[in-house]
């Protein structure tokens, strides 16, 4: 059964319509062109990156190695979400079916935590190489990058899990209009006839259980960096030391400020135009991605040796 003009279904439709900026139509236009010219940028930094780590046999370590994984998360969801919103855009393809919206759902919850997951795994190897620099060699090992990724996916992949499903297990006999570009979690869930408060306490109490114990962990990581960094008294010591981590260290803080604003605004919705959560629920799947492998290549030297090298090649 199809979607009627007023925006409302029975119990036996098969889709949603992703009310994306409709209040806004110019920003849909003019939101489109940077959008489009981001995604690009994080399409094709994080290839080369991958494609780098993966040729030059120099770069085959475990902080590469990391690195890859990072650049794997940021392409799936950029292509999660990225090309439905420009479709939206462009095309007015506003219709999602309820098992891709649900997919997406998962996707995005999944690979969010996964990243953070990533950060904290990365802090610690940052930590180890500054402060116990003798033994990084016997403690960050591939067995520790393979032991670490199947954390990761384990980790996540459970936590994460039940979000989608319990959205799924919802009747949705009313409204089928998203209030957004993407399938959120509680923009899908409050079109539910049903109570959707377990919902909400398990997306709040998983979401910080996850992203509040990483973040966590990465704090007291860069705080005890910091403190040996602070103790160092060979020449030009202090600087490397702080050069390596500092991209790392802005790269999440810049995720974590950006989802922390996204929540408040949230909490707040009555001070907020309802524009802009949903406006940063979009970028936050896109700037964080170009972003990581520029800051990365960039400021790491091996990878900008290495991508030069392949250059030189004919790549």
């Amino acid at each position: 059964m199809t979607a009627h003009q007023n925006g409302t279904i029975s119990t036996g439709a098969s889709e949603f319509l992703l009310n994306c900026f409709v209040r806004s139509p110019t920003w849909q236009l003019w939101l489109s062109l940077p959008l489009g010219l981001l995604f690009l940028v994080a399409m094709g930094a994080n290839g080369v990156l991958l494609i780098t780590i993966w040729l030059e046999a120099s770069l085959h370590q475990p902080l590469y190695y990391l690195l890859s994984l990072l650049s794997l998360l940021d392409i799936v969801l950029c292509l999660t979400v990225i090309p439905k919103v420009l479709a939206i855009f462009w095309f007015d393809l506003k219709s999602i079916s309820f098992d891709a919206c649900f997919l997406q759902m998962f996707i995005m919850n999944f690979f969010y935590a996964m990243e953070s997951c990533t950060f904290m795994v990365m802090a610690y190897d940052r930590y180890v190489a500054i402060c116990h620099p003798l033994r990084y060699p016997s403690i960050i090992t591939e067995q520790f990058v393979a032991k670490a990724a199947i954390f990761i996916l384990a980790r996540n992949a459970i936590s994460t899990l039940p979000i989608p499903i319990l959205s799924s297990r919802l009747h949705y006999c009313g409204r089928n209009v998203i209030e957004n570009c993407i399938c959120a979690n509680m923009s899908v869930s409050k079109l539910s006839c049903d109570d959707v408060t377990i919902n909400r306490l398990y997306q709040f109490a998983g979401g910080w259980t996850l992203l509040g114990s990483d973040l966590v962990l990465i704090f007291i990581s860069y705080s005890l960096i910091l403190q040996t960094v602070m103790g160092l008294k060979a020449e030009g010591a202090m600087a490397k030391a702080l050069s390596t981590c500092g991209s790392h260290f802005i790269l999440i803080l810049f995720f974590s400020t950006v989802l922390l604003v996204f929540v408040l605004t949230h909490m707040v919705t009555k001070n907020v135009s309802p524009d802009v959560p949903v406006l940063l629920n979009v970028l936050h799947h896109v700037i964080p991605a170009a972003l990581n492998p520029i800051v990365y290549g960039v400021r790491t030297q091996e990878i900008k040796q290495g991508i030069q090298r392949l250059l030189k090649k004919g790549w």
